[in-house]
């Protein structure tokens, strides 16, 4: 049975159900499509807020724009569906953010897309022209775990240089972004539990060449755990961060990154997942459902209760199929709300429910 198959008899099932209504406490990373239906009324069925969706600047423009502001300009290649996305979206209440990664050979130096721009201004003028692309999304992220050298250079020879040459372009594209519309958000950071740069390393070195801090209206990070999540348990160590470790994460940036408008920095939880079923390409761990589930809604909880996080984003909506994913045959991540069927695991029930 193909993947989809299941996953539409469910879809037509949901409007016979009383669904969650949107809110922005829950984010989700999904497909738009699968078979070509819409997977909006699952995301309803949910209550998601806010739908998340990569836009990769070098696949966008593959060569040097001469107008680079204008998203007019004939040497931009942007994709359907964010637009599919954002129509869907609108139906259901549901927000789009967009996370802008990935910078094209022109700009970096002819270097891999890991390679930060030579000059933050490109990053930012790609920024000014998606957001006049797009005009009907407000939240906008700077790249994704750039404390991973998979991700983000240069690093991690040269460590401090990492954070600086990031800082640069959060900053760049934050004032590019305000200067289309004072209502855009700018979500910067974007760290996981982990890292080539730790995230404690990586707040305390998000610095300017004059020494200011980056501007951001969030601090982006993805705490993956393999602890049921409970902030009253003790601090993982080691600058690491993860959910339970929310709390002390706040502690950094109130320290190193200071307030907005009188506030904390928010924190923006971009992805969070638990894998299920068996050992998998990605993680070192896995657990049952029922455990996936209770750890979800503890996180849930949490997110509800402390207003210091604005989101929970899971990542995503389906495992992985049979054959598929960097983990070869039988070690695919089962990390969806779904299975690859389309089947409801208890954790659809919690998110739904939290």
């Amino acid at each position: 049975m193909r993947a989809g198959v299941l996953a539409l008899t469910f879809c037509l099932c949901l409007s016979a159900t009383a669904q969650a209504a949107p809110s922005v406490k829950k984010s989700i990373w999904g497909p738009i499509t699968v078979d070509g239906k819409s997977q909006f009324p699952i995301y309803a069925d949910l209550g998601v807020g806010i739908f998340q969706k990569s836009l990769n600047w070098n696949d966008t423009a593959p060569t040097r724009p001469a107008h680079p502001r204008d998203p007019s300009d004939p040497a931009y290649r942007w994709p359907s569906d964010i637009d599919l996305a954002i129509s869907e979206g609108k139906k259901y209440g549901i927000r789009v953010l967009i996370q802008v990664l990935y910078a094209p050979s022109w700009a970096n130096g002819g270097r891999t897309p890991q390679w930060s721009p030579r000059r933050p201004r490109d990053y930012a003028d790609f920024m000014v022209a998606a957001a006049r692309r797009y005009p009907a999304v407000r939240y906008w992220m700077v790249w994704g775990e750039p404390s991973r050298q998979v991700n983000f250079q240069p690093m991690p020879r040269h460590r401090r240089t990492g954070p600086e040459a990031y800082s640069r372009i959060l900053d760049a594209a934050y004032g590019a972004l305000k200067g289309v519309r004072r209502s855009n958000v700018v979500i910067g950071g974007n760290t996981f539990t982990s890292g080539d740069i730790r995230p404690l390393q990586f707040i305390q070195r998000m610095r300017l060449p004059n020494g200011r801090r980056p501007r951001l209206d969030m601090y982006g990070h993805n705490p993956f755990t393999t602890r049921s999540p409970a902030l009253r348990r003790r601090y993982v160590g080691y600058g690491f961060a993860d959910y339970s470790d929310l709390d002390t994460l706040a502690g950094w940036l109130d320290t190193y990154l200071g307030r907005r408008r009188g506030r904390p920095i928010k924190i923006f939880i971009s992805e969070f997942t638990v894998p299920t079923d068996h050992a998998n390409g990605l993680f070192n761990f896995h657990v049952s459902r029922r455990t996936q589930a209770d750890w979800l809604a503890a996180a849930m909880r949490i997110a509800r209760r402390w207003p210091r996080i604005y989101t929970l984003g899971w990542f995503t909506l389906y495992d992985e199929a049979p054959g598929t994913g960097s983990g070869g045959p039988g070690r695919e991540t089962n990390w969806g709300l779904l299975d690859w069927r389309g089947v409801p695991k208890p954790a659809y029930r919690a998110y739904q429910k939290g």
